[in-house]
């Protein structure tokens, strides 16, 4: 085994402002990486503003970042980045914002790169120069980018891509569980669901090792445990708590593994569709629990066995629990992912033989079942 781990985690409500000397030993300039609004309604922006004041840090804030962040965006970010002095990047936000800041730290230090070396970027060894230090402020209980060397970014064809580099791991992570009080329901139940989803397919995974099956098992545990007493309408500070933990434990998890089926048959959803990430992993869950019991049957016992859960009652909760995706897609557009799909190294990670003939089964088993495949030529949301 091997268990590489370089990023600091702190968590607890009030952490920004009592960690403020960890922000000012990074550098006395950076740039804040954010979206739009999230991060000020939440008191996130504010709290870190304060922080760096105190210590007389001085810095920029690039707001630009929208969901499913485009390369365009970083690009800009990273100009705003050098032109300001930056030493150190502070993301705030769910992982659109996070994994941004990443995208932006590589791009800063690396004013010669385009797209293709970003995205080429695997042990670092490829940039000239090391990304700049990256501080992560996690505002949603899903993504677990604050603790992974991984940015799935929007390339210039509009699909999503990500890249990874052991550069990319933020230096710190401070985790306020308060900040995700101000989610909506429907950001709450579907990150919520991506965190289980890394969970799941971490353990699930041809990669795995005793660490991350232990950091999976940990995060599947304290989610599947809320997802039991779940009232979206009125999630207590207990359940938000539990919630955020879960989403750092898995995402440990998929630091060490990446992620799998659901993930990699995710995408299209939100690229064509606009179903939120979370969301269109959730899709799949539930096929792919069954898959692994097919042909990971020891997993599946050990997985099941330590949330105390029997596997068809665990499907039951999460399809109750889990957000349902709104599309429709034709059989014409299935049929041009699975070119898309072919080599895919997240799908050459899971347990078992995944043929064409067994994939072209799996989506289309899975479409039919939810309701999202329809006969007309074009697509609708």
């Amino acid at each position: 085994m091997e268990f590489f781990f370089p990023t600091r985690i702190i968590t607890g409500r009030g952490c920004v402002a009592e960690n403020a000397d960890r922000l000012s030993v990074l550098g006395d300039r950076c740039i804040i990486v954010t979206g739009g609004g999230s991060a000020k309604k939440c008191g996130a922006l504010s709290d870190v503003a304060n922080a760096l004041e105190s210590r007389s840090v001085a810095y920029t804030v690039y707001d630009k970042v929208t969901q499913n962040p485009l390369y365009t965006t970083c690009a800009d970010g990273a100009r705003k980045a050098r032109e300001c002095g930056a030493q150190f990047v502070i993301g705030i936000g769910g992982g659109s914002p996070l994994d941004a800041a990443k995208a932006v730290a590589f791009l800063a230090a690396n004013p010669e790169a385009g797209e293709a070396e970003m995205y080429s970027q695997k042990l670092g060894s490829r940039a000239p120069n090391k990304a700049l230090p990256v501080v992560a402020v996690g505002t949603t209980a899903g993504t677990g980018s604050e603790v992974t060397q991984i940015a799935v970014i929007t390339d210039s064809r509009g699909r999503k891509r990500s890249f990874r580099s052991e550069n990319s791991f933020p230096v710190l992570a401070l985790g306020d569980p308060g900040y995700t009080e101000f989610m909506p329901k429907s950001v709450t139940l579907s990150t919520a669901a991506d965190a289980l989803c890394h969970c799941i397919e971490s353990f699930f995974n041809k990669t795995a090792t005793e660490f991350s099956k232990s950091f999976a098992l940990r995060g599947a545990k304290l989610i599947t445990e809320v997802f039991r007493s779940f009232d979206a309408e009125n999630v207590t500070a207990l359940q938000r708590d539990r919630l955020y933990l879960g989403s750092l434990f898995g995402g440990v998890a998929i630091s060490i593994t990446a992620t799998c089926i659901p993930h990699a048959l995710s995408y299209f959803l939100t690229e064509n569709h606009g179903v939120p990430h979370g969301t269109a992993c959730a899709v799949w869950i539930p096929e792919f629990i069954e898959h692994n019991r097919k042909f990971a049957p020891g997993l599946y016992n050990e997985f099941f066995g330590a949330l105390g859960i029997d596997g068809k009652d665990f499907i039951s909760l999460f399809e109750k629990t889990a957000p349902r995706a709104c599309a429709t897609v034709t059989e014409g557009e299935l049929s041009e992912l699975f070119a898309r799909w072919k080599n895919n190294s997240c799908l050459s990670r899971a347990v078992g033989d995944i043929d064409e003939n067994y994939l072209d089964g799996f989506v289309k088993k899975v479409v039919a079942q939810k309701g999202m495949l329809c006969d007309g030529e074009k697509n609708e949301v």
